[in-house]
């Protein structure tokens, strides 16, 4: 066995590599050129019907079927060249947008559209992901990684701001168009700066489906990952749900509109927990903070119980989330621990997971919300976080 390292890679070095540089191109398109898409598309919706409801379905209907498609797609990352399965993917993109930019659809046809590009995207995402490790060997897959995380924030949250100053310049239907544009780029550079590598896995006669479905088996009936694949969902999803109680806890301070301040701030620990992480922590050091990194995600929850003010809150839920550096050393784990033919799905059920757990996180949050008081719910939070890492202490040490 080689001895662990004990240097951290370094950002000219991850960015030296040409493939890298075109993965997070389309990474940022993809994450930006959503966000922009969903909040005019959202606008436009409500402008035409006048329905609260209406426009948070086509906010959420993208992710909705995001489980969908883990369940029963992501072999695909596994089995079709990424070249291929990525170029095919923003052409999809690029199509439901161009449709949608055209307009006049009934919100049948609309909600349809979103979700087909949905079930896609866990393939998308995953056949990316795949593509690290094996770019980026040894620590360079953990930067890696951790530039993924910390830019697909920002540029959510840049495209959002973005969308919003360009729906105050052109109509919805002109912003859906820039989005779409975004697609082609991206399907452009998928075609045309990736290299033609082969799919890892071999040719096999079973259905798209049915292949997902015993990976998917295999994976989770294995011990040790399955117990990385917990430890990676449950304490972000327990932790995370706390922010379902974000506003009812800014409008008991007075300051409902204060609520986008408690989420920034924990977009900003989150992004400062992987920049340290991912470039200043030391490899073996790492490894050996992923428990206490995980923990820190829900103990700062538990001083909710004393009602913080506004600034102490905000810093309580950044501290929180810095902790979330500790998903870089499990998914480090995770890479190393499955067979290079089914490290696609793999990956692509981890993020399936994480998405699903913190949907439902923050929906069971906010139903409690409905009997408790926000803040006891963040309490609750913080507790379940603890104790879920006091069971997943193995796969976290």
């Amino acid at each position: 066995m080689s001895a662990p390292a004990t240097t951290s890679a370094r950002y000219r070095d991850v960015f030296g590599v040409p493939e890298f540089r075109t993965l997070f191109s389309l990474q940022t398109l993809q994450v930006g050129g959503d966000s922009v898409r969903t909040i005019a598309l959202s606008v436009q919706t409500f402008e035409r019907t006048g329905s609260p409801v209406a426009a948070a379905l086509v906010f959420a209907a993208g992710m909705l079927p995001y489980v969908v498609g883990g369940a029963l797609l992501l072999s695909l990352a596994d089995r079709v060249p990424a070249r291929r399965l990525l170029t095919g993917y923003h052409l999809l993109r690029l199509a439901v947008t161009a449709v949608l930019a055209v307009g006049g659809l009934p919100l049948p046809m609309i909600m349809a559209l979103l979700v087909a590009a949905g079930l896609f995207a866990p393939v998308g995402s995953a056949a990316v992901q795949a593509r690290l490790p094996v770019l980026l060997p040894g620590d360079g897959y953990v930067l890696g990684r951790s530039l993924f995380s910390m830019t697909s924030a920002g540029a959510q949250i840049a495209g959002q701001a973005a969308g919003g100053l360009l729906l105050s310049v052109l109509a919805p239907s002109g912003t859906l168009w820039l989005a779409a544009a975004g697609a082609a780029l991206a399907a452009g550079l998928a075609r045309f700066r990736l290299p033609d590598a082969p799919a890892p896995a071999r040719a096999v006669s079973t259905g798209t489906a049915r292949a997902t479905w015993q990976t998917n088996r295999f994976l989770l009936g294995r011990r040790t990952t399955r117990g990385l694949l917990l430890a990676g969902w449950l304490p972000i999803s327990l932790s995370v749900a706390a922010e379902g109680v974000a506003v009812p806890y800014a409008g008991e301070l007075g300051r409902p509109d204060a609520a986008g301040l408690l989420l920034s701030a924990a977009a900003a620990g989150m992004f400062a927990g992987n920049l340290v992480a991912g470039r200043w922590v030391r490899p073996d050091l790492r490894d050996r903070l992923a428990l206490p990194l995980a923990a820190l995600t829900g103990a700062p929850l538990l001083l909710f119980a004393f009602g913080p003010g506004l600034p102490a809150a905000c810093a309580l839920m950044a501290v929180g989330t810095f902790g979330l550096g500790y998903e870089l050393p499990v998914q480090r784990r995770l890479v190393d621990a499955v067979p290079e033919d089914v490290r696609g799905q793999a990956i692509g059920l981890y993020g399936s997971g994480l998405m699903t757990g913190q949907a439902a996180g923050i929906g069971a949050a906010g139903a409690l919300g409905e009997v408790m008081a926000p803040g006891q719910v963040m309490v609750l939070c913080g507790a379940a976080t603890l104790i879920a890492c006091l069971f997943l202490h193995r796969p976290l040490r």
